[in-house]
């Protein structure tokens, strides 16, 4: 439910040049002709297929420019193909409200009601990235919104735990994440500040509002070598996303990866 740390514009693919052969050469010609109305042929029957196809590059792209513009503050030279591909997967369009759908694919948060985002690609992408995630992980989301986040973490993980304190929304992401095929996430509604105990522990843990502090269930609920990444501050002033981890004999460092802006972590905590 991430509000923003950079924008990037779309940059436009040059057109190809083009020339017409001459006479000795007619036969060829009809080939080639033939051959590219085949090529347009596919194009469309692909445009068809995919009529978001040429809005996610435009989105990857926007991704790849912000990491590269941000590297010296993040140490993100590149976000990890997996990740990327994952992105490239996900039907962004699908977790935004139908009025705003056409924007879906921007490097920008949108709304999707109840005072809630669906957080910027790049940072969707940096904050998985930032996990280091393998196929076997099981990942515990705090946070689930629409659901974009825990649908990316899905292409990724084994399996994946999400908690949502607005009850509109859980009900939303627990109907929308298996009907768009992802049967590997587990919605819960409740407090995300402590955890899921019952399913912990967790080989990474991702929030996606922002903190006063690091909530110390979270931390407990690590397992050993996990990594947290969270956003900490005050919803008004400056908050720092946290690169926490969990060393195999509990000890705890953090780092401070990028200045960004959430929405507050919520609930009775």
């Amino acid at each position: 439910m991430n509000e923003k740390a950079g924008d990037s514009a779309t940059r436009p693919v040059p057109g190809a040049a083009s020339f017409l052969p001459s006479r000795p050469f007619r036969r060829r010609t009809f080939a080639a002709a033939a051959g590219a109305l085949l090529a347009l042929a596919g194009a469309a029957t692909a445009q068809s297929a995919d009529p978001h196809g040429e809005m996610r590059r435009g989105m990857l792209e926007a991704i790849a420019d912000t990491t590269t513009r941000t590297a010296g503050s993040t140490g993100v030279e590149a976000i990890a193909p997996e990740v990327m591909a994952a992105l490239d997967r996900v039907p962004r369009h699908e977790f935004v409200p139908p009025e705003i759908a056409d924007l879906a694919w921007e490097n920008r948060p949108l709304p999707i009601g109840h005072g809630q985002t669906i957080s910027q690609p790049y940072i969707v992408a940096l904050m998985t990235h930032l996990l280091g995630l393998d196929s076997h992980h099981r990942v515990l989301e705090i946070g689930t919104g629409s659901g974009y986040q825990a649908a990316v973490l899905a292409e990724l993980v084994d399996r994946v735990y999400t908690i949502e304190i607005v009850p509109p929304l859980a009900r939303q992401a627990e109907e929308r994440l298996p009907r768009l095929g992802y049967r590997n996430v587990e919605v819960r509604l409740g407090d995300g500040y402590y955890g899921w105990r019952a399913a912990a522990p967790f080989d990474a843990i991702i929030v996606t509002a922002a903190a006063s502090h690091v909530p110390p269930p979270l931390v407990d609920q690590l397992a050993p070598d996990g990594v947290l990444v969270i956003p900490v501050g005050e919803q008004f002033s400056v908050q720092m996303l946290l690169l926490v981890r969990k060393r195999a004999d509990g000890e705890v460092s953090v780092r401070q990866v990028l200045p960004v802006r959430f929405v507050p972590l919520t609930g009775g905590h």
